[in-house]
């Protein structure tokens, strides 16, 4: 089951590096400005979107799979009917930990195969809003 509880979520929290799949380049949208507050609370967010070049003044990686540093966290903004996708990706690679699905987004099955293979999940949840409840 995904975690729900603050403590768990604390814990995901304490992770450092953030690959955020689906980052915008657009200021105010929420996949822009989410991984953007993470940035300035001085996690290490790694931008993952296929159409874009640089964001954050940070070069783009078209995918999970092309991104050369060790990820700790996996942040999913794409719709649910992608998530599947995504987690399938995350779970080629050793260095993941944490699968997150945004805000309005989730795929149980997908959940399920990612703690099936040893992954803490957090569904549904935005990363800005519990940081600042339970770390800010």
């Amino acid at each position: 089951m995904p975690v729900d509880s603050a403590d768990d979520i604390k814990a995901v929290l304490d992770y450092e590096t953030i690959a955020v799949v689906g980052c915008s380049s657009t200021p105010g949208k929420a996949a822009h400005d989410v991984p953007n507050y993470l940035l300035e609370q001085g996690y290490d967010v790694i931008p993952v979107n296929p159409f874009a070049d640089e964001i954050f003044g940070k070069p783009v990686p078209d995918s999970l799979a092309e991104v050369d540093a060790e990820i700790d966290v996996v942040c999913i903004f794409r719709p649910s009917d992608e998530v599947g996708e995504i987690v399938d990706a995350a779970l080629e690679r050793d260095d993941v930990d944490v699968i997150w699905t945004q805000l309005g987004i989730r795929d149980d099955d997908a959940a399920d195969r990612a703690e099936n293979a040893g992954r803490t999940v957090v569904q549904d949840r935005c990363m800005r809003v519990e940081h600042r409840r339970l770390v800010a």
